[in-house]
């Protein structure tokens, strides 16, 4: 009886090509590129504030001291800023994810009278920029009594004509037989939707939700505009009162901005593969 041969692991890999040494050197430096501000930062926030305003500048610090994150803690209410800013981004991601997926849905499936007039006006949305409307929509937050309340900063950041073209993008790639076959079997059109199409959409969607998550926690200019109060403030109005008189602490600026970063660092980590499946999924990627 024989044996199979066992297979040869002492071979010696195969060098690596001149195109695979060029792009992992390419790679490295984009990593090192984007990873440098991020490693700044936190080198600034641990030190003192007189050295992180020394000229000329240094990366590490001759005193390190966890001084700027004390002080953040102390005298800044970063716990409500945190809590605040994740209730807005949570509750806006969640009205966006619902009401672009049924937009989405409406137009990809459904013949009515003024659908292109209204696509039209959709298409329009995303060539305004949400600046030109702070004036207008403060006046009417203003006049419905929900200045420095949570539903102000949440309701004017739920009109996504750019998540709604996403996902209406997606749902015109959907086979129409799958519908089709539900509704003989006497599905109707809301079971069809959270049964079939909901199931068949969850990269989009999860691309649809990170992409709000973080465009919501990191808005400054609504929340800033519609708040007074500091009970309210999200974590980038929050870290712009990190100052006093003789100027910005610089120390402190950088330890609150890198608590505000972390919990999209966070996101993208573990979130990634979801990201890309999402964009890859839209039917942008040929646009």
């Amino acid at each position: 009886m024989t044996t199979a041969a066992a297979p040869d692991r002492s071979r010696p890999r195969r060098a690596w090509t001149p195109a695979q040494i060029v792009l992992t050197l390419l790679g490295t430096a984009v990593s090192a590129l984007f990873l440098a501000p991020l490693a700044w930062a936190l080198f600034t926030s641990l030190k003192s504030e007189t050295e992180a305003v020394e000229v000329p500048t240094h990366w590490l610090p001759h005193d390190w001291t966890g001084q700027a994150w004390q002080a953040l803690f102390e005298t800044g209410n970063i716990t409500n800023w945190f809590v605040n800013s994740l209730v807005v981004s949570v509750c806006v991601t969640t009205i966006v994810l619902l009401v672009a997926a049924l937009a989405g849905y409406g137009f990809a499936r459904t013949e009515f009278r003024g659908k292109g007039a209204l696509m039209g006006v959709v298409m329009a949305g995303l060539m305004v920029s949400p600046a030109v409307l702070g004036v207008p929509l403060f006046t009417t937050v203003q006049q419905m009594g929900m200045v420095d309340t949570y539903w102000g900063m949440i309701l004017p950041q739920c009109a996504p004509a750019a998540m709604v073209y996403i996902l209406y993008k997606f749902f015109q790639g959907i086979p129409r037989e799958l519908e089709e076959a539900a509704f003989i079997d006497g599905a109707g059109r809301w079971r069809v939707f959270f049964t079939i199409i909901v199931p068949l959409s969850r990269p989009s969607l999860a691309a649809v939700g990170i992409f709000t998550f973080i465009s919501s926690w990191n808005n400054f200019l609504w929340p800033y505009m519609v708040t007074n109060d500091p009970d309210l403030m999200t974590m980038p109005n929050g870290i712009a009162t990190v100052m006093n008189s003789y100027g910005i602490q610089w120390a402190q600026l950088m330890a609150g901005g890198l608590m505000a970063g972390l919990p999209l660092i966070v996101v993208f980590v573990f979130f990634q593969r979801q990201i890309v499946a999402g964009v890859a999924h839209t039917g942008l990627a040929g646009q």
